[in-house]
This record gives C-alpha cells, structure tokens and sequence, in this order.
C-alpha cells in the first residue's frame, strides 16, 4: 500500500479515445518526488510530443513513465530515444492481453472472436539514460521487469548532453505551459 503522488490526465486522446474522453489539460503535467527521484511521464503517443516530453524535462525528471498500448518495435526506439533525449531512467509498461483474459459477457463474444488471440504482445522495458536497455522488452507474455537503477547515471550521463542545462539554448528556445485546471 502507498498514497497517490499524483494524477496525470492524458493531454490528447488518440484516435477511437475520442469518442470517450476529452482533452487534458497542463495542470497535470509534472513530475512528483518519490524520496528516490523524480517521476512522472505521458501516456502512449503523447510521448510523440516534443514540448510535452520538454515540460517534464525541464523539471528535472529522473524516472520517466510511459504507458502504452503500443507494441509495435518502433516504440521501443521511441523510449530508448526519450532516454537519451531527457538522460533520465525510462520505464515503458505495457499490457500482454489474450481474448481469454476478457470477461465472459456475450455482448462482446463475436466482436472478440474477430480478433486475433494475443491482442495485445506487451513490450515492458526499462531503459537506461544513455538509452542501454536494462530489462526487456518483455513480449508475448505476462511478468514484471526488475532493474536496479542507479541514480549517479543520470549525472553522469549529463557530461556530454543536457537538453535542459550546458546543451539548452535559453536565449532561442522558451517553452511556457499553460498550468492552470480547465473544465472538460
């Protein structure tokens, strides 16, 4: 057991999410002090938005968090290149899904017998700030990735690449976040 640290609400809903769910807003995009380091992330692609992942970045994040629901191979250069790009620690989970694991109820039986058996193949890793894969990706089946991380990679790592410090051009680039909660 633990407390909630925060909320992230999804900035933009992909695709069918539309339907379902509104828009985010930047209220919820930061990081949270674990007593280990920071943490925080996006969910699924808006990991594809740059000045979302900066926000984070600029806040010194430490352990980023990304959810996804994708696991195609491409994903996997996309958290090794958040690593990289953030010199943070990156821990991308995602589900392993078989049509059995869903419930029973014959609403959804012909829609699920359309699909193929492994819905979704996983692809959880845990990545290190220089982009070495640490553990994973875990594919094809269900169990959970272990990797000790240590804290003084994330300095180390920062010698020849700081997006936000000694490799940031203050004085070109600005980014401002609209902070405030909105209505849905």
């Amino acid at each position: 057991a633990g407390n909630l640290a925060g909320k992230h609400r999804k900035l933009k809903p992909t695709a069918a999410e539309r339907l379902i769910w509104g828009e985010g807003d930047g209220s919820s995009l930061r990081t949270y002090d674990a007593g280990f380091g920071l943490l925080g992330g996006l969910i699924c692609w808006e990991n594809y938005m740059p000045l979302a992942r900066m926000a984070l970045y600029q806040q010194g994040i430490d352990i980023y968090l990304a959810p996804t629901a994708d696991a195609r191979d491409a994903w996997q250069a996309t958290l090794r290149h958040i690593a990289l790009e953030g010199r943070c620690f990156v821990l991308g989970c995602n589900q392993f899904v078989t049509r059995d694991m869903y419930p029973t109820d014959p609403d959804i039986q012909q829609e699920l017998q359309q699909q193929p058996e492994v819905m979704c193949r996983g692809g959880s890793v845990i990545i290190s700030p220089l982009g070495e894969i640490l553990a994973g990706p875990l594919f094809d089946r269900a169990g959970i990735l272990y990797a000790e991380l240590d804290p003084g990679e994330i300095s180390r790592s920062k010698f020849d690449f700081d997006v936000i410090g000694h490799y940031a051009r203050p004085d070109i680039f600005q980014l401002t976040i609209q902070r405030d909660a909105r209505k849905s």
